[in-house]
């Protein structure tokens, strides 16, 4: 404690504080003053402003979530976004990255405005006009709305692409490729964290490995990292792994490996595979990281399950193709015959396949984005279809026209409780929600438990690992991929980002079907040394920051 430390803003008193390096926890008080942590100890002698006693609980660091999608959510000008980040804080989240998987709402140029909307349709609560265009203007907008929490970015590959050279095929042209390079290096410049990619979507499955590189190069030379939707969960798994790799030793990049899953029970064992394939690539010096979410469901967007040739030129294309019977009969006999092979980027190929993965009894309707269709939601394709008397593709892809594409699924078969169980023992896998509540239909349950759900369920109840190691995989690891050194610990001069929960009752209740059921046992939240939470409800402060790599 510095000696003439005798007044603070704020002190936790006779926690247990769990400081987020992996060391045991000790008792302590936590002193705060202008939103950073002066002071860590017996502090019995320091007077404050305000005092939390937190007796019986953890005080650890914020969990930070490396993968969000809350990207317009955060930018929505209603007073109503508050109401859906309420998940984020009631879990104990202090610091969340956007721009995962690809997706993303910046930068904004070309071709972008008129078809980024479509594309992001699922992950906006409602139409909205967007405001910015690069990645510095979307940060000026989310600083003039005020955040509940910190806020940080990835470039998303997609925007640039489809800015550059529209939503097709193929490989960039050279004058594409050097838009592609400007646009990176601008958003990069303004504090972007690195490069995602979303190799499943469009317009990432349209892109070569060549070009991964290309850019991954760029994000090298800021120390950035390369995150990526890897190209395929099932049969191309340990393939996509293995490009991941490459992307990483070809153009000397930290590669991240977003929410490592297996998709669908025939390729569960491809995990452990995978796991040593990175193991390897890390002992022979490449920087390797991966984080998962602790659910054997995933969300995403009902194009997800449609042929890459059919999502060319965007939304409204597909939709036409949908509605000429001949064009929409060689779409069903694709999902119905391909499998995935490699490169799937190639004419003809197909990166992932997840109604072949699953099945149509396994993938569910999470969201529509109209009334007349809200008996919809919750069911399966297989189930829609018996309702409709069709078929579940033409069931779904009727559905996909009368909601102008504006639907979600569920994806059942995710790695499997013993593939969850290996991946979140793993000691270099960091946690993540890859989920948020939208405000329509039924959000993933992990917009409100992932992180209780790991130490409840999987700490406390199931012990499958220690909860000092849980938090700092919540917190420093994160922070470490990121390259945030004031952020994810608790010491002396980092940021008062805190999370206070009792161990003894902190848990997840959000399911499928009631997915908005808060944690228990997330007593009190604070970010940059502000109450944000407390006994269950949200204080109401905006001291949130736009965090920018320097």
């Amino acid at each position: 404690m510095p000696d003439t430390l005798h007044r603070a803003d704020l002190v936790v008193r006779h926690g247990s504080v769990v400081d987020g390096t992996g060391a045991p926890r000790f008792p302590a008080d936590v002193a705060v003053s202008s939103g950073k942590i002066v002071a860590v100890g017996q502090l019995e002698d320091v007077e404050a402003r305000e005092e939390l006693d937190a007796s019986g609980l953890v005080v650890s660091p914020g969990f930070i979530d490396l993968h969000s999608h809350g990207d317009l959510i955060l930018a929505w000008p209603s007073e109503q976004r508050l109401v859906l980040l309420e998940g984020r804080l009631a879990q104990g989240i202090t610091t969340e990255i956007v721009g995962n998987c690809g997706l993303g709402a910046a930068p904004l140029f070309g071709d972008g405005p008129s078809l980024l909307p479509e594309i992001n349709g699922w992950m906006s609560p409602e139409r909205f006009a967007w405001s910015w265009r690069g990645l510095g203007d979307y940060f000026s907008h989310l600083e003039r709305v005020g955040l509940p929490l910190n806020v940080g970015a990835l470039v998303p590959h997609g925007p640039i692409r489809l800015g550059a050279m529209g939503l097709i095929s193929g490989e960039p042209q050279t004058a594409s490729l050097s838009t592609m390079e400007s646009e990176l290096d601008a958003a990069l410049d303004a504090g972007a964290f690195g490069l995602s990619a979303g190799l499943i979507y469009p317009p990432g499955m349209y892109t070569a490995t060549d070009e991964l590189v290309f850019l991954a190069r760029r994000v090298s030379r800021t120390g950035g990292l390369f995150t990526c939707h890897v190209r395929g969960s099932s049969e191309t798994l340990l393939l996509a792994v293995g490009e991941l790799l490459d992307i990483g030793r070809r153009a000397e990049v930290h590669v991240h490996h977003s929410h490592a899953e297996a998709v669908g029970q025939s390729h569960w064992e491809k995990l452990e595979s995978f796991l040593e394939d990175e193991e390897a690539a890390r002992r022979e010096g490449l920087r390797v990281s991966f984080d998962m979410f602790p659910y054997a469901v995933a969300a995403t967007m009902m194009l997800a399950i449609y042929p890459p040739w059919s999502l060319e030129g965007g939304l409204p294309q597909l939709l036409e193709r949908l509605r000429d019977p001949a064009v929409r009969k060689r779409i069903q006999q694709d999902i119905d015959t391909i499998a995935p092979a490699w490169p799937p980027w190639q004419e003809g190929g197909w990166p992932h396949n997840l109604v072949r993965a699953v099945g149509w009894d396994r993938i569910l309707i999470s969201t529509v984005g109209s009334q007349d269709n809200r008996e919809a939601e919750g069911l399966s394709l297989e189930e829609l279809g018996r309702r409709k008397g069709t078929s579940p593709f033409d069931a779904i892809s009727d559905l996909m026209i009368e909601e102008n594409g504006n639907v979600g699924q569920f994806v059942l078969d995710i790695s499997g409780e013993d593939g969850l169980e290996r991946l979140i023992s793993h000691p270099q896998c960091a946690f993540i929600t890859d989920a948020n509540d939208y405000g329509k239909g039924k959000p993933h349950p992990a917009a409100y438990g992932s992180f209780p759900r790991i130490l409840g369920h999987y700490v406390r109840e199931r012990s499958l690992l220690g909860l000092e190691d849980a938090v700092r995989r919540m917190t420093s690891l994160p922070a470490g991929i990121l390259g945030l050194p004031d952020r994810g610990r608790l010491r002396p001069g980092a940021w008062a980002d805190m999370a206070i929960f009792d161990p003894a009752r902190v848990i997840d209740r959000a399911t499928l079907s009631e997915p908005r059921l808060k944690p228990e046992g997330i007593e009190a939240v604070f970010v940059n040394g502000d109450l944000v939470w407390r006994d269950g409800a949200p204080a109401g402060r905006l001291p949130g920051r736009i965090l920018r790599r320097s």
